[in-house]
């Protein structure tokens, strides 16, 4: 664990997350430029670690902070927001103690050694959001998601889906149908090899079908893909060495290993049996994301992710947490293409040459072929290694023309969400949640999808700064 002092650093963005994030109760926004349009009606949410430090210690990772979420209501009379940390049983106990207790991704429990044995891991519900007809999840892919209202954000508590065996992973990176309403996703279990559950359910979030496969070792997978037809997993070479997690020696972060020598895995789903169709494997990479996939008219399966050639990614994040970084982590957008049947490559290439990350399609788009990718990147002339991302862009999946949304020098945009106009379907609007490193103050931004370089249409003042968030998803009014 790391002390509060705060490394000397140029960065504005460090401001973000010196301190736990203040909530606040459902608040009318004033709209500081532009108007909200007519046919923006609806909630965004997003999710992030909101509380990186307690009782003069930081946490070991950024993935470690407590879970806090922002809710956005945009309606006829206007737009309010609400500001609330996930009640998690960690978050309460550690709240009322003034310190961190617990395991977690990048820390280990307090106490000697012999102590830490057996010591339960925190979930902390920070990573994304999965709105349902009834109920907003809280996602978080080490075990199950919390439950919380849709509109106050109050925590309802620990929620199964139905199936779901207590403390079993649930990713935080789901999979809508948007014909069906399916809902698919994963979760891994860890043992002496680990297992990939497969979960579908119900446009309620009902789990209604499970299927699962044995992995080799037990490596780290984060997200995947639905194409179509095909649920598509690729599996690092990134091994988790188990024996000093176990005993409290070190944290899962610091215990995981990556092995260039070893192959990326492709692992090819059908989904509507979740039984195995194809595993191959290919050349080593590590991603944290993809954007989308579809079935392409020549039966081969298309799929576009953020490629890193190694796991230098989660060093660069376990800096975040301390607000200074100097790991140079390039991750950039690449798109395959794969036989089904097989799994085998057929074509790998890389799409853009920039800095990227969070690769999101519109809803209506997921498991089709998309015209464009929305996502974050660095702005021009930054070093990497220094700053997080800055501007939001869409490319064109066909022409590779890319749009650019920059906000300017110090200011600080989230992954950014799609939203379809409820009068014009051939409309869209992008949302994103910005830090301004100049004024120490957050905003909600909304942008015409068809003009990223232009101004904003609107800029919605929040009340207190949010730390820099994960995921986040959209429920249409």
């Amino acid at each position: 664990m790391k002390t509060t002092n705060q490394p000397s650093t140029q960065q504005a963005w460090a401001k973000a997350i010196a301190k736990p994030a203040r909530e606040f109760p459902l608040t009318p926004l004033s709209v500081l430029s532009g108007k909200i349009p007519q046919g923006l009606r609806g909630s965004l949410y997003r999710n992030g670690p909101g509380c990186l430090e307690r009782g003069g210690v930081r946490v070991g990772h950024w993935f470690d902070g407590d879970g806090a979420i922002l809710a956005v209501h945009f309606t006829d009379a206007g737009a309010t927001a609400v500001y609330r940390y996930v009640q998690t049983s960690g978050y309460l106990a550690e709240s009322e103690a003034g310190q961190f207790l617990y395991t977690n991704y990048g820390m280990t429990a307090l106490g000697q050694i012999w102590e830490r044995w057996g010591k339960l891991v925190k979930n902390a519900a920070n990573t994304s959001v999965l709105a349902l007809p009834d109920r907003l999840l809280a996602l978080w892919e080490g075990g199950n998601p919390y439950a919380l209202d849709l509109q106050m954000l109050e925590t309802k508590g620990i929620d199964n889906l139905g199936q779901l065996q207590e403390g079993a992973s649930f990713s935080a990176h789901p999979k809508r149908d948007p014909k069906t309403g399916e809902i698919f996703n994963f979760g891994v279990a860890i043992g002496l090899k680990a297992r990939l559950n497969l979960y579908k359910s119900d446009k309620t979030g009902k789990v209604i079908q499970k299927g699962s496969l044995e992995l080799d070792g037990l490596p780290l997978v984060h997200d995947f893909v639905m194409a179509g037809p095909y649920l598509v997993f690729f599996v690092p070479p990134v091994r988790l060495n188990l024996l000093p997690v176990a005993v409290g020696l070190s944290s899962f972060s610091d215990a995981l290993e990556w092995r260039p020598n070893q192959a990326t895995q492709v692992i090819i789903f059908d989904r509507e049996t979740l039984s195995l169709v194809s595993r191959s494997e290919t050349e080593p990479w590590f991603q944290w994301h993809f954007g989308n996939g579809y079935l392409d008219t020549d039966g081969s399966i298309v799929v576009d992710f953020v490629r890193y050639r190694d796991f230098q990614t989660n060093q660069y994040l376990q800096e975040v947490a301390t607000g200074q970084t100097q790991t140079t982590a390039k991750g950039t957008l690449w798109r395959t293409r794969l036989n089904p049947q097989t799994g085998k490559v057929i074509q790998l290439q890389e799409l853009l040459d920039k800095a990227c990350e969070f690769p999101v399609v519109p809803q209506q788009q997921v498991g089709q072929a998309a015209p464009h990718t929305y996502l974050s990147i660095h702005r021009d002339g930054v070093d990497i290694s220094q700053e997080l991302l800055g501007a939001i862009a869409r490319i064109d999946n066909k022409s590779g023309n890319l749009s650019i949304a920059d906000l300017g020098e110090n200011c600080y945009p989230t992954e950014p969400i799609y939203v379809q106009d409820t009068q014009n379907s051939e409309q869209g609007w992008v949302l994103t949640v910005v830090y301004d490193g100049n004024s120490d103050t957050s905003q909600v931004v909304v942008f015409d999808c068809n003009a990223l370089e232009q101004e904003p249409v609107c800029r919605l003042s929040l009340p207190s700064v949010i730390p820099f968030s994960f995921h986040g998803t959209w429920k249409p009014a």
